[in-house]
């Protein structure tokens, strides 16, 4: 059952990325560069993590994550939002230091711990984004990205400080992610 789970989270995860893509196509979605490659950088090294503690289940779904992520960034490096402004500049600083910071500690639990940290700062100008300009956002791909997490939290076969943090964050985040979009787009709409 829980390979099922397993499989589930990382197809579930990965399809995330086709609305986003269909609306980068289309020019209604507009990624925030920074927080999409501050994710391809944070997805990546906690699958390395992962690897490194044996922690296969959590790699298998990182590693999905990872893969949805650069997708987005790929697409959206043409049609993305990249302009760069001090707050941005910041986020991204912040990200990378945090990284380096990881990488002095060389332990699993910490790099975890500090990869939702980074995501959540990577995250911020994507949250700016969505609440400024909804419109220029898919909430569907924060949500069913959420719901791939649910799942891989059930593919754990072992509960600790590297395999939890990540999932739980994922799924907490994405609810949010959503919710903004939707809440925005919905005030803007009736303010019209």
């Amino acid at each position: 059952m829980k390979t099922i789970l397993l499989i589930l989270a990382a197809v579930i995860t990965i399809a995330g990325a086709i609305p986003y893509l269909r609306g980068i196509l289309r020019g209604t979605t507009k990624p925030n560069l920074v927080s999409w490659i501050t994710w391809t950088l944070l997805t990546g090294i906690a699958t390395a993590a992962a690897i490194s503690a044996h922690e296969y289940v959590v790699a298998i779904f990182t590693g999905a994550a990872t893969l949805e992520v650069f997708t987005i960034v790929l697409f959206g490096l043409r049609h993305g939002y990249v302009k760069y402004t001090r707050f941005d500049v910041i986020c991204q600083v912040a990200a990378i230091v945090g990284i380096i910071l990881w990488q002095l500690f060389n332990s699993p639990a910490v790099g975890v711990m500090a990869a939702v940290i980074i995501d959540l700062v990577g995250y911020l100008p994507t949250l700016r984004h969505s609440w400024q300009k909804p419109h220029e956002e898919t909430w569907q791909t924060y949500a069913i990205s959420g719901l791939g997490a649910v799942f891989a939290l059930g593919a754990l076969s072992t509960y600790n400080w590297v395999t939890l943090p990540y999932a739980i964050y994922i799924v907490v985040v994405n609810i949010l992610a959503s919710g903004v979009i939707i809440y925005r787009a919905r005030v803007l709409a009736a303010a019209v």
